[in-house]
């Protein structure tokens, strides 16, 4: 069983690390536009904003990104029940892109105060853990991805084209026939 089940845990780690690493460029992204557009001041005036708020406060202002782009995910739904993927997955990539720089904008500015609740700081202690383990499970893998890569840039993808030539070849050798006696 634990051999079935393997595959679908290193799934749920990549998974789980490529949204890890949307939300650190994510976090870089809006840091870049916001050193680039004069948002300077929004980020100072939503911190000063949030400043008097309680720490329970400070969660429903984090949360605020999930409501707002909530309609736009519900619009993608919409789309691929009525036939239109391509739009949908454009609608679902940018509510998804730019719900992780809002939400990313969001955790910066609310940090501080949100790591004051327990529940909170379990949460984020536990998805910290879960990056940590998601690592640990995909770092194998990716080391014989990038030996394997290292390989076919020394040998040349002459010599693996040929060797892939050779192995079809001999699996149509060994194709029982399917002419009728």
């Amino acid at each position: 069983m634990r051999r079935f089940l393997r595959p679908l845990w290193v799934a749920l780690a990549v998974a789980f690390l490529l949204e890890a690493w949307l939300w650190d460029h994510g976090r870089v992204m809006v840091a870049t536009v916001i050193t680039r557009v004069p948002w300077r001041r929004l980020r100072e005036g939503a911190k000063d904003l949030i400043a008097p708020l309680p720490p329970g406060g400070t969660l429903v202002i984090f949360a605020i990104p999930v409501l707002l782009l909530l309609p736009l995910k519900i619009a993608a739904v919409w789309l691929v029940l009525n036939g239109n993927w391509i739009g949908a997955v454009f609608l679902f990539a940018f509510a998804k892109l730019f719900g992780l720089g809002l939400s990313a904008f969001a955790f910066d500015v609310c940090r501080d105060k949100l790591l004051q609740l327990s529940a909170f700081r379990r949460a984020y202690d536990g998805i910290l853990a879960v990056r940590r383990w998601a690592k640990v499970m995909v770092d194998p893998i990716m080391r014989q991805i990038r030996a394997r890569m290292r390989f076919i840039e020394r040998r040349g993808t002459g010599r693996l084209l040929r060797f892939a030539m050779r192995l079809r070849s001999k699996m149509r050798r060994s194709e029982p026939s399917s002419k009728v006696a």
